[in-house]
């Protein structure tokens, strides 16, 4: 009897399905097209389905969970839960080499902005495994980060002595080189600091900045890309990723890339040309109601200059603090692709 009931027991497990993986995934700003489009069903429905059920995911993103926003890598480092995603310059604080991921100016198009991405991403990876104890799984764009205004400007030198929030630390240097005051005003803010003069200006992408309504209190657009691409990492706890079979690692990796990662590149300059008609009433308007923004259309001269005060004030200073090894580092890799050396002051 006891033979029999060993038998049948391993026979009942043999014919069990195995339990299925469950991650806990916090997403980026839920509001945002990014999240809406590709995050959430990507995490919800792609994933799982590709994984015939062995992959379950339980998906929050850091606003309703109410995280600071330099604290979703933190937690995650930490198994707080299993997945994160959230702007690259969120974490910059803690790792002050990620600011050369996204940097103003030196992409114009999608393919620019995702050559950069791919050069830097082997940076990125062994900056997440040692500041954040996590893995890189993508790396997609927000659309580039522009200027609304609630003020009347004319060109980038308009924006002298006015008051600008900006996207990310390197953007915010970037701004007060050309006589700029850069202010941290958290996104979700922006609107009511636009509107009680706290700010005249304000970085942001222009699908997020139509999405959030940022066009009810700001007057002018500059489409030029101030706050570069604003990448959104994607990474895993390490130990986690460890804990995961080859198989699934791998099913994790490909379908990310395919589902995810490619599809929200693919969109991001179609997107910035349909967002800025929805902003200005130029165009054709994909997303909703097209508005009445100003589109100020930035000289070449202008251009140049700001161009010149990135190379030769911003970029160094950022290599001063991240120090010698990285700045060698950026130069060989994002460096190398766009055609820019950067000394240490």
């Amino acid at each position: 009897m006891t033979r029999i009931l060993t038998i049948l027991g391993m026979t009942t497990a043999l014919a069990a399905p195995a339990a299925a993986e469950t991650l806990s995934v916090v997403g980026s700003w839920s509001g945002l097209p990014l999240h809406k489009q590709y995050e959430a069903p990507f995490w919800s429905e792609t994933l799982p389905a590709a994984s015939n059920g062995n992959l379950e995911v339980a998906l929050t993103t850091h606003d309703q969970m109410n995280l600071g926003v330099g604290d979703v890598f933190r937690l995650l480092g930490d198994g707080v839960y299993d997945v994160a995603m959230t702007v690259a310059d969120y974490a910059v604080a803690d790792a002050p080499e990620l600011e050369g991921l996204d940097v103003p100016l030196l992409a114009l198009t999608a393919d620019e902005a995702r050559a950069m991405v791919d050069a830097a991403r082997p940076m990125v990876e062994d900056i997440y495994n040692a500041r954040f104890n996590s893995h890189v799984l993508a790396i997609a764009p927000y659309p580039p980060q522009v200027v609304f205004c609630n003020a009347e400007v004319s060109s980038l030198d308009d924006l002298q002595g006015l008051k600008v929030r900006a996207s990310g630390r390197m953007t915010a240097k970037f701004l007060e080189a050309l006589g700029a005051e850069g202010v941290n005003v958290a996104f979700s803010e922006v609107p009511g600091a636009l509107q009680k003069g706290v700010v005249d200006c304000a970085v942001t992408g222009a699908g997020s900045g139509y999405s959030a309504g940022w066009w009810e209190v700001s007057t002018h657009l500059l489409p030029i890309p101030l706050g570069g691409w604003d990448s959104v990492v994607t990474a895993v706890n390490l130990d986690k990723w460890n804990g995961l079979d080859a198989d699934t690692q791998a099913l994790i990796a490909d379908t990310i890339k395919a589902e995810f990662e490619d599809p929200a590149w693919a969109s991001a300059q179609n997107a910035l040309v349909s967002d800025i008609a929805c902003l200005t009433g130029n165009g054709d308007c994909a997303a909703g109601d097209a508005r009445s923004m100003t589109l100020v259309e930035v000289s070449e001269a202008d251009f140049e200059k700001a161009r010149a005060v990135l190379v030769d004030e911003v970029l160094p200073d950022w290599a001063s603090r991240a120090g010698d090894d990285w700045a060698a580092r950026w130069n060989d890799s994002v460096g190398a692709t766009v055609g820019v050396t950067v000394m240490a002051k």
